[in-house]
C-alpha cells in the first residue's frame, strides 16, 4: 500500500510538471500531440468495455507512460519547473 502511495505522489508531480511544460515557450513540437495521446489513452472506450483492465492501466500503466513521457523532456524545463517549485515552498514557509 506504501508503494502505491509513492507511486501516485510521483504521478501528481509528473502531472504538475506536464503542465508546467505545456506551457514553457521552448516545449518540444512532440509534446502537445503525445499530451492529447496520452489523454485520449486515459478516457480510452476499453475502459468502459472492460471495467479491470480499464483499471489496471489507469492506476500502474498511466503513470509509468507519463513518467516516461516527461523524462524526454529537455533539462531546461526540468530546471525551469525545480525553480519554480523551490521558489514557492520558499515563499509558503
Amino acid at each position: 500500500m506504501l508503494r502505491l502511495l509513492r507511486f501516485w505522489r510521483m504521478a501528481r508531480h509528473d502531472l504538475r510538471l506536464l503542465w508546467f511544460a505545456l506551457r514553457h515557450r521552448s516545449r518540444p513540437g512532440w509534446l502537445w500531440p503525445a499530451a492529447v495521446l496520452l489523454g485520449w489513452f486515459a478516457l480510452e472506450p476499453l475502459n468502459l468495455a472492460v471495467p479491470l483492465v480499464g483499471a489496471v492501466d489507469d492506476v500502474i500503466l498511466l503513470p509509468l507512460l507519463l513518467h516516461l513521457l516527461l523524462k524526454l523532456l529537455p533539462a531546461d524545463i526540468h530546471a525551469g519547473f525545480a525553480q519554480g517549485v523551490s521558489r514557492h515552498s520558499a515563499s509558503t514557509l
